[in-house]
């Protein structure tokens, strides 16, 4: 009869142990779903800076060249200088917010792990 609970109880702490291995990789998981998210958003944010940034320079370098022609020219292209500048400042302003917030990788997956080393301790 000994046997039969010892086998029982082996089996129910295998059972458990798999329950938490499944947790702990579906929070990986999520975790790098985050982390792929985020990094994707900060790419297109970086990308979309540099397009607008340099769109901004050439048309500051047309306000240049055309400074000495009409004056309606000069108006337009120093508000489109201006706007495209403007843009790429903004949206740099946030890339670099976004890389000074991104929370660590794999957080929640490590402060998991850190409990349940904490209770096998126990």
């Amino acid at each position: 009869m000994s046997q039969e609970n010892l086998l029982s109880s082996i089996k129910n702490l295998a059972a458990t142990g798999a329950s938490i291995a499944q947790t702990r990789l579906e929070l990986l998981s999520v975790d790098v779903q985050i982390a792929r998210s985020k990094f994707l958003q900060s790419l297109v944010m970086i990308v979309s800076a540099l397009f607008f940034l340099f769109f901004g320079l050439v048309m500051l370098a047309l306000l240049i060249v055309i400074y000495s022609w009409e004056s309606d020219r000069i108006l337009a292209l120093s508000i489109l200088t201006g706007a495209f500048i403007s843009i790429g400042v903004i949206l740099a302003v946030f890339v670099i917010q976004s890389l000074r917030t991104m929370p660590k990788l794999f957080e929640a997956s490590i402060a998991e792990l850190a409990k349940d080393a904490e209770e096998l301790n126990r």
